[in-house]
């Protein structure tokens, strides 16, 4: 009997449906709580956004020879975040992300992948922002923009969207 097929995937494009949180105070990284991410400190990033990227994790590649065979494997090493970053629209009056994010700040980025429901699967990520640098377009060709890079300090994985009126 072969083997069964992965479930048939409902597909999607990120726009209007992947939402990105920022919330200052997180106590379980796996674990945020919705009091957590509606909190009046809390921020919907997601219809400033131009651009993200660096939002992945993943593991370094270790070869281990052996003196039995010329063949060299490999098994998985350590485990690590990417550059972190998201760029964002700026406003002409400067009253846009920069009055929410400033370099130093820490906080948790959360990407709920298929957007704020409830069990769903969300990435939450613990950063530092590294930089908040306006950006200067000579040939006009996008809308101005503000990068924050961020430095990943830590990651949950298979963290579920945590219900309304939940703690």
């Amino acid at each position: 009997m072969a083997p069964q097929p992965l479930k048939p995937t409902r597909r999607y494009i990120a726009p209007e449906v992947t939402t990105v949180y920022w919330a200052k105070t997180v106590a379980d990284i796996n674990a945020p709580t919705r009091t957590e991410l509606d909190a009046t400190t809390s921020k919907d990033l997601s219809p400033e956004i131009a651009a993200m990227s660096g939002w992945e994790v993943s593991a370094d590649r270790v070869a281990v020879p052996d003196l039995g065979t010329r063949k060299t494997g490999r098994i998985s090493g350590r485990v690590n975040p990417g550059d972190a970053q998201i760029s964002f629209y700026a406003s002409e009056d400067t009253d846009d992300v920069r009055k929410v994010i400033k370099r130093g700040d820490r906080g948790v980025v959360c990407i709920l992948d298929g957007g704020d429901v409830a069990g769903q699967a969300m990435r939450p990520f613990e950063v530092e922002v590294s930089s908040v640098t306006p950006t200067v377009d000579v040939a006009g060709s996008e809308g101005a923009r503000v990068v924050i890079d961020f430095s990943i300090n830590g990651w949950g994985e298979g963290v579920e969207v945590p219900a309304a009126g939940g703690a």
